[in-house]
């Protein structure tokens, strides 16, 4: 395709220099200290063809270099990071972001003619703003949905930091070890969409398929978290939990209001929860089917269920506790029983509750038998045997009779003494 003179390749005044880049918090890295390579007009901007300026950074240990991949006059027109391409404020694809704030997807022209004029254009917009806003539908759209707080990342994701697999490790022809600087893991199954994504499509926001899978498991949430109403029709109250010290009673009568008429509003301070009971079972269950899931209050989200009635707390917990008392429950097999008295197994000879004439002594005496000092005889009149002193071995080439001693030590062997 022929390119006019005119185009950014050639006119050096469109093209764009910078002091630092545009670049969100997993990006950028959790050191402090970042040390940054800058190279002016290094490469073309991957979406307008336009020269800029190029930075090169390593976030943190064991993570692969990033750079930036387009201009700052792209980043700013769709309030994206220059490097992953994903919104600065709520950390999601372009695609998710748009479609959760109900805007539509910008006519931004593709031709390079009609891609210079439209860059012009937005950068004397660009140029009248404090920088402090976004500019274009993103500035303007409206207040963010529960659905946007729901799938919004509030925290550094640094994973998405880590090198690329090894190719050689994959083929088993890596010598490197742990001094390679790729990971050394199995790749994914190649037929993933998410191992094909294209940097045009996610900046456009079409055919996204990271969009596609935040918005299909946040359905998927939203339908598990409907609550089922209660078979017992006279249930009318909504339990609110997760309130927190901002949200007080007339925050949450202007928001349930609009289902119907309310009865009364009981907040538990303690508890951090409140419940709301409607006059008309219908009014409650409309009001659970469009807040279950979907709650978002003064930016806190809410949890929705179904209330209980008292008198069914009160049965289970009063009968519980009656019937409990005089019920036998069956024994459960493979423990062991109970264990017998003293008195039915005492009546063998040399225990103390059987035969007291026989004698075990190597077993102790029961409490009260103990003589006491100064006192001959044993234990009931009975004198234990006297035990002889244990068996000495002699050592080895040791002439006359054997030494009256208890113990033998090496350091007494007269052989080993002098004289």
């Amino acid at each position: 395709m022929a390119t006019s003179l005119g185009a950014n390749r050639y006119n050096r005044q469109n093209w764009e220099e910078s002091d630092f880049p545009i670049l969100c918090q997993t990006c950028l890295g959790d050191n402090p200290y970042i040390r940054m390579t800058k190279e002016k007009f290094g490469k073309e901007c991957k979406i307008c063809d336009r020269p800029f300026t190029v930075f090169r950074w390593c976030p943190g240990a064991r993570m692969r270099f990033k750079k930036t991949e387009v201009c700052q006059t792209c980043a700013k027109l769709k309030n994206i990071c220059q490097t992953c391409l994903l919104d600065l404020e709520y950390g999601l694809p372009i695609q998710t972001r748009d479609f959760a704030l109900g805007l539509q997807n910008q006519d931004i022209p593709r031709s390079d003619v009609n891609k210079e004029y439209y860059t012009q254009n937005m950068e004397r917009e660009i140029a009248n703003t404090d920088g402090t806003v976004a500019v274009g539908s993103v500035g303007k759209a409206q207040a963010p949905s529960d659905i946007l707080v729901r799938m919004a990342r509030t925290t550094p994701y640094y994973k998405r930091n880590r090198p690329h697999i090894c190719s050689f490790w994959v083929k088993g022809e890596c010598k490197r070890g742990e001094e390679c600087p790729y990971r050394h893991e199995k790749p994914t199954d190649p037929d993933d969409p998410l191992s094909d994504q294209n940097i045009k499509d996610r900046y456009y926001g079409i055919n996204d398929p990271v969009a596609d899978k935040l918005l299909r498991r946040a359905n998927e949430s939203i339908d598990q978290e409907a609550v089922k109403p209660p078979e017992d029709r006279t249930i009318s109250t909504l339990y609110i939990g997760g309130l927190g010290e901002a949200i007080d009673e007339d925050d949450l009568r202007n928001h349930f209001y609009q289902f119907g008429e309310i009865r009364s509003i009981n907040v538990v301070g303690k508890q951090n929860c409140a419940f709301v009971q409607f006059t008309k079972r219908s009014e409650a269950e409309h009001a659970a089917q469009k807040s279950a899931g979907r709650l978002l209050l003064k930016g806190k989200r809410l949890v929705v269920r179904w209330g209980k009635s008292q008198q069914s707390g009160r049965k289970d917990g009063g009968d519980k506790g009656e019937s409990s008392k005089g019920q036998q429950f069956d024994p459960v097999p493979g423990l062991p029983g109970a264990l017998p008295m003293p008195s039915a197994v005492g009546g063998g000879p040399g225990h103390y509750y059987g035969n007291q004439q026989q004698k075990n002594y190597l077993e102790p005496p029961p409490p009260g038998t103990v003589p006491m000092p100064g006192q001959d005889g044993g234990v009931m009149g009975v004198v234990p045997p006297t035990i002889a002193p244990p068996v000495m071995m002699m050592p080895p080439g040791y002439p006359g009779p054997a030494p009256n001693m208890p113990v033998h030590y090496p350091s007494q062997n007269p052989h080993r003494m002098g004289s």
